[in-house]
């Protein structure tokens, strides 16, 4: 806490001494704020199309998610994926053609299957599961190669750090006191910060049905989807049926509600581990500080009753090691833990993530060692650790958060489950331009919460899995803030799109196509010197087709 109230204040007097040498500053074409793979996909094509870039980087490690627990590709139909996103994928697989690569396992014995296909496709030169450390690998590689500056890890000034002059942003300031003039700038975080503090428009929860015409928005309680929900009666209460006990930890006091009503409520995080079962590579689970076994007493109740899925998403990557996900009734999601996370200060958001990764280190602790745990999962779960060979700065643990979900641009376009159904857009949707790229994957919201049902039991409810028939398009005006708002700002990750269309778009893959086809935009708003939204979108589909962009398939005879 020390140390960050210094940092702050450190950034308040830079500040006062940043206007002074501003005339000075070095200004680039187009300024990136965020570490994501969307980040540095966005600036290997703004350099390929000769501009000057900069990577403006709150974390300290490159990619986001790819690079930290993610390599279980959420991928859908690969053939949606081009450009650079593409050649990401591609480096991967060169990477692992290296016989180092494969310390503790022979590549031939790799034979898993990812999310719509298979981990490694020679004929395609691409891999879609792999491990984090090869991910980071790869991104740092790519800068260098590409010759990107980064300046890493600083945080926007989010109170008075974004200079806007006649509706564009003219320079953005970090806390601790740099300041980047730019004349395009893209905010490619998982939170929206610059966006927010640009004065862009955004939500934050779920929107009502009624809002755009959906079926899967908002509240959905008695919807029950992926098996994250409780098959079994389960008590919340302190003594099992008696509501005057009080209820266990994790169980929030809101009512049932009504099927599709809004509300502020965002699915939940949680760290994607990588684990192994490697013995020379394992870090065994300890006892974290503060550990209390009653925070996972409805873990023990499920698992009494009968419930053996534990391991289910244990997902296999190179090197006998796992992409761990949440999966079933209560696991590594932290429910309700995070609402405040998008809007919350540094500080806040500090003390989320702690609180996250002590409840999930927990989790593996409990289920290691608890003696109210049956033994055949104790033994089971003994055997796994975290993996010493990654995240070795950080004993193991990941860098970054799965932010699932954050802020949300409202742009010139809102995309909507109509739009992945393929179906006529709602009204209030805005006006569409055209195709920028494409999504495939399953509209997929985690759970937002936990609460008692009217018969007593508890039960999760958010968790949504519904396909869409076939790929869909994304808007180039999802990318786009509305014209009053700011003219040079794309928004490729925090796109303008609503809660459960979020869920098929938040995928890495489409992350990188969209980080791709905003560089393209504002690269091409520069050399014609026009706002974002005012690139024609018939230069715009030009240029992206020849960098290999998918922006349709060919429609099924």
């Amino acid at each position: 806490m020390k140390h960050f109230t210094w940092l702050v204040g450190l950034g308040w007097l830079w500040g006062n001494f940043c206007g002074i040498f501003m005339a000075s500053a070095k200004e680039y074409d187009v300024v990136i704020y965020g570490g994501t793979s969307s980040a540095v996909v966005a600036a290997v094509q703004t350099k390929k199309m000769g501009h000057s870039v900069i990577i403006v980087s709150p974390d300290k490690h490159l990619g986001g998610l790819s690079s930290a627990g993610l390599g279980y590709t959420d991928s859908g139909n690969t053939a949606t994926i081009g450009g650079l996103a593409r050649e990401f994928y591609r480096r991967i697989y060169a990477e692992y053609q290296k016989p180092e690569s494969w310390r503790w396992q022979k590549m031939e014995t790799f034979t898993s299957h990812g999310q719509g296909t298979k981990a490694m496709l020679h004929e395609d030169r691409t891999m879609w599961i792999f491990e984090p450390h090869m991910a980071l690998r790869v991104f740092e590689n790519w800068v260098k190669e590409m010759e990107i500056p980064v300046v890493r890890p600083v945080l926007l000034d989010r109170e008075s750090g974004v200079e806007k002059v006649d509706g564009r942003i003219r320079s953005i300031r970090t806390l601790d006191g740099q300041c980047f003039r730019g004349k395009m700038f893209i905010d490619a975080t998982y939170e929206g910060d610059l966006m927010a503090a640009a004065g862009v428009s955004y939500h934050v929860g779920r929107e009502a049905n009624s809002q755009y015409g959906e079926t899967w928005n908002g509240n959905q309680v008695g919807v029950l989807h992926h098996s994250h929900w409780f098959s079994m009666p389960i008590s919340p209460y302190n003594i099992p049926g008696d509501a005057a006990s009080g209820k266990v930890r994790y169980v929030d006091d809101s009512l049932p509600g009504v099927r599709g009503e809004g509300d502020s409520r965002i699915q939940a995080y949680c760290y994607r581990l990588c684990m192994t079962d490697c013995p020379e590579n394992r870090i065994p689970f300890a006892r974290p500080e503060n550990y209390d076994p009653a925070d996972y007493e409805l873990l023990r109740r499920v698992l009494a009753a009968g419930w053996r899925e534990v391991f289910h998403k244990f997902d296999r990557i190179p090197n006998h090691k796992t992409d761990t996900n949440n999966h079933g009734p209560f696991s590594s999601d932290f429910i309700g833990r995070n609402y405040d996370y998008p809007e919350a200060s540094y500080e806040r958001r500090a003390e989320i993530l702690k609180e996250h990764e002590n409840y999930q280190r927990g989790l593996l602790y409990f289920l290691a060692n608890d003696p109210g745990v049956p033994e055949d999962v104790r033994q089971a779960m003994s055997r796994w650790g975290l993996a010493k060979d990654e995240f070795q700065d950080n004993a193991g643990w990941p860098h970054q958060i799965y932010v699932r979900e954050a802020r949300r641009m409202v742009g010139r376009y809102v995309v909507t489950e109509h739009d992945c159904f393929g179906k006529e857009p709602h009204s209030a949707q805005g006006n569409p331009a055209g195709s920028v790229g494409m999504g495939s994957y399953t509209l997929d919201s985690h759970n937002v919460r936990r609460y008692v049902q009217e018969n007593g039991f508890v039960q999760n409810e958010g968790d949504i899995g519904v396909h869409p028939k076939s790929p869909y398009v994304i808007d180039y005006h999802a990318l786009v803030p509305r014209a009053e708002e700011c003219e040079n700002l794309l928004v490729p990750v925090c796109v303008s799109s609503s809660h459960i269309a979020f869920g098929s778009i938040r995928m890495e893959p489409v992350f990188m196509i969209l980080g791709q086809s905003a560089a393209t935009a504002a690269c091409l708003a520069l050399e014609n010197n026009l706002s974002a939204g005012d690139v024609p979108y018939e230069k715009l589909s030009r240029q992206l087709l020849e960098d290999g962009q998918i922006l349709s398939l060919p429609k099924k005879r």
